[in-house]
């Protein structure tokens, strides 16, 4: 069995909201209620739930985006919230995320190229003409040409600027790539094409995916195992053929039966 490139081990978050009138109350809620999963290297697990469900809290704790109550998340075996500020920064190489929303991630002020080099900038790779190649072959492996680095993102289609996003998570060949929604905002047929994508890049880069989304439709095209939550906690997980056939919980088989076309699971 594979070992886990990432796991997480009872994982809390807690948000607090103003109520009352003038804001002047207010009240906590969880929005990861000791939440565990495990990612095998190579593989994709899917975390699926609605609107509210935690699945994107979980994606930035898991990249440490946002700080824990509680909880652990161990990248190869090491604690990440237990690493200096100088030792994570070099491990987010390693950790990359490609974000929902593709019109919103991309500095509009910035042309592509000056885009997807950022990181390697960051991180202090290579000289001028190293990054530009490195940039160059990257861009055109997720279908973009040369003259396109100097244009802007207004310039691209959605489906297109997903896949800067894409390259811009990938030029640093990083281990684990965290998927927060990457398709929800594209055209279905669109959809199609950035998820060929996205796993003809994991067999080539031998990429590890958490990917996050609310649809088990598209779920079941790309992921390995399946982690599914409901108000901050894990209600279900398992190999996702196994979720798709049989559901155990009421929730996950309300999940499957608001999928177009497909037969109703009794409850």
């Amino acid at each position: 069995m594979t070992s886990p490139i990432l796991t997480a081990r009872k994982l809390v978050k807690t948000y607090t909201q103003r109520s009352g009138k003038f804001g002047l109350g207010s009240h906590s809620f969880r929005a990861l209620d000791e939440v565990s999963i495990s990612l095998s290297a190579g593989s994709t697990l899917a975390v699926v739930g609605e609107s509210g469900s935690g699945k994107s809290t979980l994606a930035r704790c898991l990249l440490q985006l946002l700080p824990l109550d509680s909880g652990e998340v161990l990248f190869e075996g090491r604690n990440l919230a237990t690493l200096s500020s100088a030792a994570l920064r070099q491990e987010r190489r390693n950790l990359q995320m490609v974000f929902q929303d593709p019109f919103a991630s991309l500095n509009p002020r910035m042309k592509i190229g000056e885009i997807v080099a950022e990181g390697l900038l960051i991180h202090g790779m290579g000289n001028a003409d190293e990054r530009r190649e490195r940039v160059l072959q990257m861009l055109k492996r997720v279908g973009l040409q040369e003259a396109d680095m100097q244009k802007y993102p207004h310039q691209f289609s959605g489906g297109q600027r997903q896949r800067i996003g894409i390259a811009r998570a990938l030029v640093l060949q990083p281990k684990v790539v965290v998927c927060d929604e990457p398709v929800s905002a594209l055209d279905v047929s669109i959809q199609a094409q950035i998820l060929l994508l996205l796993k003809d890049l994991q067999q080539e880069m031998a990429l590890s995916y958490v990917f996050i989304s609310h649809d088990l439709r598209v779920v079941r095209h790309i992921a390995d195992e399946v982690v599914v939550m409901h108000q901050g906690k894990v209600v279900e997980q398992g190999a996702v053929e196994a979720i798709y056939a049989a559901p155990q919980q009421a929730y996950t088989q309300n999940l499957l039966n608001s999928i177009p076309g497909r037969r109703a699971v009794a409850a």
